[in-house]
């Protein structure tokens, strides 16, 4: 799967869902959630999360849910995009074009 139909697929399921219809602002509020999910995932990884009631977790299990966290970001990421009208992969174009750039690097596409 690539990035196009992954967004097409999610933008499909958001609407069956009736979930596409909130505003970008929404979505970011979402992201937001989100990033602070990834921010534990990681803590929980790097330094361990000792939090009363929470069964502790092994380091597989652990790394799943950074997986799971990053993939529920992306996903707001191109909900945003969509909202806006942008290719994901232009996204990933206009990051290797402004890495490339700021480090005076030629472009590997």
């Amino acid at each position: 799967m690539n990035l196009a139909n992954h967004q097409a697929w999610l933008i499909d399921f958001y609407k069956r869902h009736d979930w596409y219809h909130f505003s970008p602002f929404v979505y970011l509020n979402f992201l937001t959630e989100e990033t602070g999910e990834v921010a534990r995932a990681i803590r929980a990884l790097e330094i361990g999360r000792h939090h009363p009631g929470e069964k502790p977790q092994t380091p597989a299990e652990k790394t799943a849910n950074l997986k799971e966290e990053l993939a529920d970001v992306l996903d707001q990421v191109l909900v945003i995009g969509t909202k806006f009208g942008i290719d994901p992969e232009a996204l990933l174009a206009q990051s290797e074009s402004k890495l490339s750039r700021r480090f005076n690097e030629e472009q590997p596409h």
